[in-house]
């Protein structure tokens, strides 16, 4: 699996975007939203219990990402159309703000090590990258146990800050000098 300090890799997918079938899809690349930091999880499987709990959750938190400069990006390897269908049917999802990434090949999936060995799906991974695309946080669960995209964005923070921050450091609390 790719780790802290690895260049993000180069990719190209189909995302949904919207539930408007006309403006469904567009395509999201390595190089998309440049200069800003980026924020991709991904799920094993569309459809599934656990999985929009925590996709809807990055969605509230969205304008929050925002306010740090920083694009969400979530995938699955699960067809662009998969995710229409399940945005469309699943209330939690129908006005999802960010896009869905469609990794049908296992391309990225493959590159970033997150492709499950047993399962043939992404593993529950969330990785933070740098306006340079270089990664600096990677998080990875089991495959039935769902993140806490509060702690993503905490993280985010302190990696914005640039400086030393203690376990449990919040936006706006003292840092730690050395």
């Amino acid at each position: 699996m790719l780790g802290v300090g690895e260049k993000f890799p180069a990719f190209s997918v189909t995302a949904t975007v919207s539930t408007d079938k006309n403006n469904a899809f567009e395509t999201i690349t390595h190089e998309s939203y440049p200069g800003k930091w980026k924020v991709y999880f991904f799920w094993p499987k569309d459809f599934t219990f656990v999985c929009p709990t925590e996709i809807a959750a990055f969605g509230k938190l969205n304008q929050e990402f925002a306010d740090r400069d920083a694009q969400i990006l979530g995938g699955s390897v699960d067809s662009e159309f998969v995710h229409l269908a399940w945005r469309n049917n699943h209330e939690d999802l129908k006005d999802l703000p960010f896009p869905m990434l469609a990794d049908v090949k296992r391309d990225l999936c493959e590159q970033l090590g997150i492709l499950d060995p047993e399962a043939g799906v992404a593993q529950r991974a969330t990785f933070i990258v740098d306006p340079e695309n270089i990664i600096r946080f990677v998080y990875v669960t089991d495959l039935s146990v769902g993140r806490n995209p509060q702690e993503v964005l905490r993280v985010l923070d302190a990696l914005q800050t640039d400086e030393l921050c203690p376990c449990n450091w919040q936006k706006g609390e003292a840092t730690l000098t050395v």
